[in-house]
Parts: C-alpha cells; structure tokens; sequence
C-alpha cells in the first residue's frame, strides 16, 4: 500500500511522521556515542589498572621474577590490557561504522525530505492561485450577470413607458445588450477558469502529490532500513570481538592453572639456602669450677675461657626471626663487605653467584672469540683482494680482541678457582677459536696467560685455510637456507668459492657480520662468498 493512494490527503500527519523519524534515528546515534564514551572510559580504567599493579619495575633479575605466581599475575594483567584494547576497538567500530555511517545517511535523508516537502509546497501554492483566479472569475461573472439583468429589465421598462422617447429606449436597449455581452465573455472566462482548476486539481491530488508522498515513503522505508542495521550492527560489533575476548579470559585461566606451588616452594629454597648446618647442642657451662679450681683438678673438669664457654655455636645468630632491637642496630652489627668472590654471603648463595658470573664471563668471551674469528677471516680476504680493503687497518681492532680474550680467560680461570673452593663443579666450557695452517701455527694463550712460543698469538693466521685432519671426519652441517647469486665471484682466495651469476647455493653459515657468508655446492665444496653479491632466503 502506497502512502498516495491510501494518505493522499494527510500531508501534515506525513511530514510530522518523517520528522519523527529523524528525531528518532539521531537520538540512536547519540545514544551510540555514548555508549562508545562509556567503552573507552572503561578501557582506560582497565589500562590503568593494569598499569598500577604490573610489576616490570622490578628488574628481570629479581628473585620474585621466578615464582609462578608471579609470572601468571603478570599474565594476567597482560590479558586484561588485551581485553582493554578489544574494548576501545568496540568503541571505534560504533564510531565508524554506526554512528558516522547513521549521521552521514541522516544529513542525505534531511535534504532529500526538505526537496520533496517544498516541491509539495509548490505544488500546493500553484493549486491555490488556480483557485484563487476561480474565484475571481466566477464573482466577476455574478456580478456583471446582475448587472446585465438589471439593465435588461430597465430596457424593457422603458420600451413599455408611453412617455418616454424612441432616443430612450434604443439607449436602454443598447445598454442592455452590451451587459449581456460582457456577462457572456465573464461566464466564458468563469468555465475556462473552472476547466482549468479542475484540471490542475486533479493533476495535484492524482499525480503530483502522491508521487511525492511516495518518494516521502521511500525516504522513511530507507531511515527504517538503516536504522535496523545500526541497531545490528550494535550487536554484530560486541561480536566481533567476544572470540579474542574468549582468548584473553581462557589466557587468565591458563594464567592461574600455570601457578605451581611446589616449583615456587623449590625456588624459594633455592633462592635463600644459606647452606650452613643446623646448631648442635649448646654445652653446659659450668660456672661454679672457679670456685673449686684450687680444690681439686679432677672435679668437672678444667675451666674453659671466656670464647670455649661459647661453644661451637659462637658467631651464630639462634633466632629464625629477626628482630629490629638496639642489639642488632647497624653500629653494633655492620653489614659485611662485598667481596669479589663472594665470600660474604653464604656457601650456597656464593656458589650461586659465583656460577651466573661464569656464564657471563663465558658469553662475553663467546662473543669476543667469533669477533676474532670475523675479524681474522676478513684480514685474510684483504690479503689475498688487496682491492677489498687494507688488512692493517685491522691489526688494532685484532689485537684488542686478542687481548679481551686473554683477560675474559684468566677471569674464567679465576671464578672457576673460587668455584671449586665453595663446592662448585667448575664445568663452564672453555673458548677458543678454530686453529688453521697458515705457514705458521700460534698456539692459544694458557688461562694464566702464557703462550708455548713465548710470543703473543697473532688471531690473523687463523683465518681462511684448511682444516687439521682432525675435523675431516666432522659431520656435514645441514643448509640452513639458500641463496641466488647476484653478480659473478672468481673465488680466487683461499676459502672461497667461485659462483656465477643466477646460480644457486646452499647456505651453511650465516654473515657474522664480516661481509661474508659459507655456502655449499650440491657437489659438496664449501667456500665463502660475498654476502652483498646474493639474495639470501634463510629457512623458518
């Protein structure tokens, strides 16, 4: 059913109708802003909440770090941060897609109904002036058809009265005939007028007008549609987001069943073992031998001195508790020096530490070793490509290397000494970089520093030739990627491997930031190459 044909004559109740409508639609559009106001505020408490409570003030190193507990409360507030961002996202899709999507379609619909409302006006206006010119015609006819009726019958009165003249009647008559005249172009004009209205009438009730109230029905069938989405969409966008919602809840539950009260007991027994022995026995401490000293030498026995009467315990604190009493006030009781090796703190924590600072002296010289190693196997490619580049210009940064190596060793040697005082195993691996013949061979410096030549290792001759026979037999390494030569390399050095342009070879090492990378033929030779001579695509 079509509001022209069954409304044709309800225009005030259609244009408040559509006006309702938009009143409607932009009151959802606000109640949507403020629901997205609402989001993002939550989300700012909960960003804000986590960002209260998250301990990475407390340094990686810290003790608490380990616990279980610990890490799954920082899971937690790690997922709820999650959760926060899913809600913001909440926020800004109603932004998008409801509200600027319903503002937008709202100022398109205001002005296509402000259209079809004034064309209906005009319409209706031209109605009324047709009716208006009606009007006036039709009085107009009324009036001269009296008047022509009155001067018709003073005609006749006249013809009839004896006394007046032949002039007179001809006049009367003439007068009358020309107002019947005139009354006859008014009744004419006064039929056009009304043909006309009529016409225009029916154009207006049956066409012109329902086709616009039929366009004003589209109009608020398409705010109805779009309205309907948005309050979908409402929906749709909470959604959305409930399946990483869902993931940042089943996170927090992990988070909790990750908690493991034994590993973090075991930790906390690991963290604060003094390693000392229980207290034996107190002994007895006879006071009352002073007073038989000179009596007899065989009575309870010999008196003891003021430090025998403390015992064996002497030095240890009894209480498991401490207490904060002016006896244990710093004066009395400095805190104890922190020595290099430890040995302030108790033998499981000394051996403790003393083990971390092996494995960072043991970094640190891994580190310092394939830096020699990268700096030696570049030193040989420029002996051998002059054009490459000067191999004394690396001779400082060599001999730096070499001498890091030699101290990051007798530190090693040093921990591991201390290490096996206090218990330790003193298994940290041992450095040292790959030996190769070279015209001349260097032996590696000792832990205390000696060389067996008496001279200082040269790291340069251990770069770029061919290994001792005892690693023929070292099992192939397995490619780790691949790469496409660029452009042609001869190969010419010792190491190399010559490679044309558009072939492919394996990647068995990667560039350790000397320029060059090992590949390997499918015939099995392995050289290095250039690394900016490739495209490498390592495998995942």
């Amino acid at each position: 059913m079509d509001w022209g044909t069954e409304l044709w004559d309800r225009c005030d109740a259609i244009e408040k109708h559509t006006q309702s409508g938009l009143e409607l639609a932009e009151k959802y559009v606000k109640f949507v802003k403020e629901r997205t106001e609402i989001e993002q505020s939550y989300a700012k408490q909960l960003r804000n909440l986590s960002k209260k409570f998250n301990l990475k003030r407390i340094g990686k190193d810290e003790p608490d770090c380990r616990f279980t507990s610990y890490q799954s409360f920082m899971d937690i507030l790690n997922e709820l941060n999650d959760y926060a961002g899913q809600r913001e996202l909440v926020a800004e899709n109603m932004l998008m897609n409801i509200c600027a999507e319903l503002t937008k379609n709202l100022q398109e619909l205001k002005q296509e109904r402000k259209s079809y409302l004034t064309e209906a006006k005009k319409a209706q206006q031209a109605l009324e002036s047709t009716n208006k010119q009606l009007e006036t015609s039709k009085k107009r006819f009324e009036r001269e058809w009296r008047e022509a009726e009155r001067t018709a019958q003073y005609a006749e009165k006249t013809d009839q009265d004896l006394n007046a003249t032949k002039a007179d009647v001809e006049k009367a008559k003439q007068q009358a005939h020309s107002r019947a005249h005139v009354a006859e172009e008014c009744k004419n004009d006064y039929a056009a007028q009304l043909q006309r209205f009529n016409k225009e009438q029916n154009q207006f009730y049956f066409n012109d007008m329902p086709l616009i109230f039929n366009k004003l029905q589209e109009l608020d069938e398409k705010r109805v549609r779009k309205l309907a989405q948005g309050y979908i969409l409402f929906a749709e966008t909470e959604k959305q987001v409930m399946p990483i919602i869902g993931k940042c809840l089943d996170g927090i539950i992990k988070a909790g069943t990750n908690v493991n009260e034994k590993n973090d007991s075991m930790i906390v027994i690991e963290q604060n073992k003094s390693g000392f022995d229980p207290p034996g026995d107190v002994e007895f401490e006879d006071f009352s031998q002073g007073i038989n000293r000179a009596s007899s030498d065989s009575s309870l026995g010999t008196p003891k001195g003021p430090m025998d009467l403390l015992g064996k315990n002497r030095g240890k604190n009894f209480w498991l508790f401490s207490k904060k009493t002016k006896k244990f006030t710093p004066e009395r009781l400095p805190p104890p020096v922190v020595t290099e090796d430890f040995t302030h703190l108790p033998p499981e924590q000394r051996r403790k530490k003393l083990q971390q600072k092996l494995e960072e002296i043991g970094r640190d010289l891994q580190k310092e070793v394939d830096s020699s190693e990268a700096l030696g196997k570049m030193k040989g490619v420029y002996e051998k490509n002059p054009q490459l580049g000067d191999p004394s210009s690396l001779l400082s940064q060599i001999n730096q290397t070499a001498q890091n190596i030699e101290r990051l060793r007798v530190e090693q040697s040093k921990y591991e000494t201390w290490l096996a005082e206090a218990g330790g195993r003193g298994d940290t691996p041992r450095y040292k970089p790959h030996t190769f013949n070279n015209n001349e061979a260097h032996e590696s410096p000792s832990p205390d520093g000696a060389h067996s030549d008496g001279g200082t290792p040269d790291v340069s001759n251990a770069i770029y030739t061919e290994f001792d026979d005892d690693f023929e037999d070292e099992e192939v390494a397995p490619p780790i990627g691949k790469c496409t030569a660029m452009y042609s390399f001869p190969g010419a050095s010792e190491g190399t491997i010559s490679m044309k342009e558009g072939e492919v070879l394996a990647v068995v090492e990667e560039d350790k930031g000397d320029g060059w990378t090992r590949v390997r033929r499918s015939n099995g030779s392995e050289g290095y190459i250039p690394t900016s001579y490739v495209t490498i695509s390592l495998n995942i």
